[in-house]
């Protein structure tokens, strides 16, 4: 059996070697670059393709792979949404994640996040590289009086909501299709609207779903309490930046913590080498202020979620190739 990994980061490597090490059955080829058109002939000859991008899966990525008879593709990420689902429903081709990967390590940034938004750390951080050590007028809130809203309670919301709760925050939950333990706990409120206007602090933890594209927007953010802190850790097309731009400029946002940004592709992982050289006024805009913090998608980014990724996505590609399903395949 080959599969060839495309994509495969210096971090990732140790875990990839060790894999490998595990499969002596299994020919893994690791390929630095990213899927692409100008990349995917590489894949011929292969049974299988391990990816994790930003980029696009097209219709012209999938059908090269479909020609060369690859019917398995899995990614080390969760999400789908930027795979051509009708180009890999022709070619055959099944597509599988890692839903998984260490739902603590998202879960946990988030509530850092909340954190230091409320003790306002990167103002006293700012303040210190300027030889100023006073205190006032930066005072701080506590994590103990907040009602945090958490929007979604999958694996990750749920892990949000252990967490706050150790600090002894209220917390108030949405979701469609509720999970019967809180429903029980009584967590739930019954639509979007109840969980803004009560909520001190929202963290979203909502998929990249069409529905979901710009949830919070100019509308639903007037319908939040005023004084608001926004928590970001899912996807960036849930939030319009404009829409969070002026609300932070009105005060109707108090603060906004963001590891995903809506154009964030091409800019996040790179070094520009000076803050002037970021191409994105929109994010250097967000970046300038104290009362928001931005970090370039690293939520995931720890030991313990990498090797899951890695060893997870080959253990999928193994079984779609084998016996052409996985407990990991995603129906497009």
């Amino acid at each position: 059996m080959k599969i060839i990994a495309y994509g495969i980061r210096n971090d990732e490597k140790p875990y990839l070697d060790e894999w490998v090490a595990n499969h002596p059955d299994v020919e893994v080829k690791s390929e630095p670059k990213l899927l692409d058109e100008n990349t995917v002939d590489e894949a011929k000859d292969f049974d299988g393709v391990v990816a994790y991008q930003q980029k696009t899966y097209t219709a012209t990525v999938l059908d090269k792979l479909g020609s060369f008879g690859i019917k398995s593709l899995s990614l080390r990420n969760v999400g789908v949404d930027n795979i051509d689902a009708e180009a890999a429903k022709r070619n055959g081709i099944k597509v599988s994640n890692v839903p998984a990967y260490s739902p603590a390590a998202i879960a946990e940034l988030a509530v850092t996040e909340m954190m230091r938004l409320l003790r306002r750390t990167k103002k006293f951080e700012d303040k210190e590289r300027h030889g100023n050590l006073t205190w006032a007028p930066d005072i701080a809130e506590e994590m103990n009086q907040q009602t945090v809203g958490v929007f979604a309670t999958g694996r990750i919301g749920r892990q949000v909501i252990d967490i706050v709760r150790g600090f002894g925050a209220k917390v108030i939950a949405y979701n469609p299709y509720p999970n019967p333990k809180l429903k029980k706990e009584g967590v739930y409120v019954d639509t979007p609207e109840e969980l803004y206007k009560n909520s001190d602090i929202l963290t979203l933890h909502a998929p990249a779903l069409k529905e979901n594209e710009h949830m919070i927007n100019d509308e639903t953010i007037g319908q939040m309490k005023d004084g608001i802190r926004i928590i970001n850790c899912a996807r960036g097309s849930l939030i319009d930046t404009d829409a969070l731009i002026r609300g932070l400029d009105s005060g109707k946002i108090k603060g906004a913590a963001l590891d995903v940004y809506e154009d964030e592709v091409g800019i996040f992982n790179v070094d520009f080498g000076s803050f002037d050289k970021i191409p994105d006024a929109r994010l250097k805009n967000l970046m300038e202020r104290d009362n928001v913090l931005i970090t370039p998608h690293i939520a995931f980014y720890t030991k313990v979620a990498v090797k899951n990724m890695v060893q997870y996505a080959l253990d999928a590609n193994v079984s779609l190739i084998k016996t052409g399903t996985s407990d990991k395949e995603v129906k497009l």
